[in-house]
């Protein structure tokens, strides 16, 4: 049979709904969860909610990266239950097609997938975590208060000098301010104000002092006396010196690039500690992708319940599966980071492992007659079920009424 057939395409969107609503709900709450902090974060630098938006933007490769090859299991392995639960699966097997046969669209699906998470963890997630970085930079930068010493006279650009008494909170609630700015035509603003605190703005070059409960003296050379204003709140613009320059990318391996991570790692200039780090994150990102090329038949094998039997099990089983390799690699990477272990052993052992029992399941629901990788957990599950169900009605007897 040839590919592009009415079953693949019925087959291409019974894939495409669950992968695509999984993608979504997975990037939403990963975006709601990190959302959250982010708010904490620029309330408290004091910048403006419009930063909050330009930094889940850079996060959102992050989180594709995590919900791809979620949304591949899961897509696969509902379109593979659906056909086994309406009898559509047998009729398909009764006509010639084997699970082989019917792996096409999957892997299809896994190819092109696999391909966009390797741009992703590959190319673009760097460039975004670096972007990601350096909104962060600048709103901290953008927090002077930690900067100007305590009791001593700070210029801030020209003609503007400041007095802090006292700073708290990692310099965000300063006390006893003085401000004077001297401008080029003679006018000059004295300021003094109990209470006041640094913002940020959605300038960059440009911050906000909001000044509390103080005395404003305003002169120039045409006013016959100063203005005196006494205030309860004010805010005065302050143009911002020159800051201390962003750090180039690559600082860290979560910043570069596969093939910048491979020819660093390869340098022979490259210090024994960072290029076991950066080759302990090359291996990591292509263990990633080269999982993806096992999610297809792992899928298949837990999509097909036994017999007479609806339970849900197998979607359980895929997502421990899946999660439980994820945190395998993570922690491999982590020990291959210090040296104690080659990458590749770390990484490209649990692999084959995991590699070795996909295929076991997959050769068993495929070619082995009667053959039913979970019927085993299955049975052990609806035993474990009655049981408890049994200590249920065995308590609430003995419970008052």
């Amino acid at each position: 049979m040839r590919f592009g057939t009415l079953t693949d395409r019925y087959l291409a969107r019974l894939i495409a709904t669950p992968l695509i609503a999984t993608l979504v709900i997975a990037a939403m709450l990963l975006t709601l969860d990190k959302m959250l902090r982010l708010f904490q974060f620029v309330v408290q630098e004091g910048g403006p909610v419009s930063v909050v938006w330009r930094m889940l933007a850079n996060l959102i490769p992050e989180y594709m990266s995590l919900g791809i090859p979620i949304g591949l299991m899961l897509g696969c392995l509902l379109a593979f239950r659906r056909l086994a639960m309406s009898s559509e699966l047998d009729v398909m097997r009764g006509v010639g097609m084997g699970y082989v046969r019917l792996l096409r669209v999957p892997y299809a699906y896994a190819i092109a997938l696999a391909l966009l998470n390797l741009a992703i963890v590959g190319f673009i997630q760097p460039y975004s975590r670096y972007a990601y970085e350096g909104i962060r930079f600048e709103l901290r930068s953008g927090a002077l208060g930690a900067s100007i010493k305590v009791g001593e006279f700070t210029k801030l650009g020209k003609g503007l000098t400041v007095r802090i008494e006292d700073s708290r909170d990692g310099g965000r609630e300063l006390s006893g301010i003085f401000v004077m700015n001297d401008s080029k035509d003679g006018k000059n603003l004295a300021v003094t104000a109990e209470h006041g605190q640094f913002l940020a703005t959605d300038d960059p070059d440009t911050i906000i002092l909001r000044l509390r409960n103080g005395v404003l003296v305003h002169d120039a050379p045409n006013f016959k006396e100063p203005r005196v204003l006494s205030f309860v709140g004010h805010d005065l613009p302050i143009d911002l010196p020159k800051m201390e320059a962003f750090r180039q990318r690559g600082g860290r391996d979560l910043e570069m690039t596969i093939p910048e991570l491979a020819r660093v790692a390869h340098d022979d200039r490259t210090p024994a500690k960072v290029k076991a780090e950066y080759r302990a994150e090359y291996h990591f990102r292509l263990v990633e992708v080269a999982t993806m090329f096992l999610l297809p038949m792992l899928s298949l094998a837990l999509a097909i319940p036994p017999k007479r039997s609806s339970s849900a099990l197998g979607v359980f089983v895929s997502i421990v599966l899946l999660v439980t390799q994820h945190k395998i690699n993570e922690y491999a990477a982590s020990v291959a980071a210090l040296g104690r272990i080659d990458p590749i052993i770390a990484l490209w052992v649990p692999f084959l492992a995991f590699g070795a029992l996909t295929w076991w399941m997959f050769r068993t629901i495929a070619f082995v007659p009667g053959g039913q990788p979970i019927g085993a957990l299955e049975r052990v599950a609806d035993k474990g079920l009655k049981m408890l169900m049994r200590w249920f009605k065995a308590v609430r007897r003995y419970l008052p009424a």
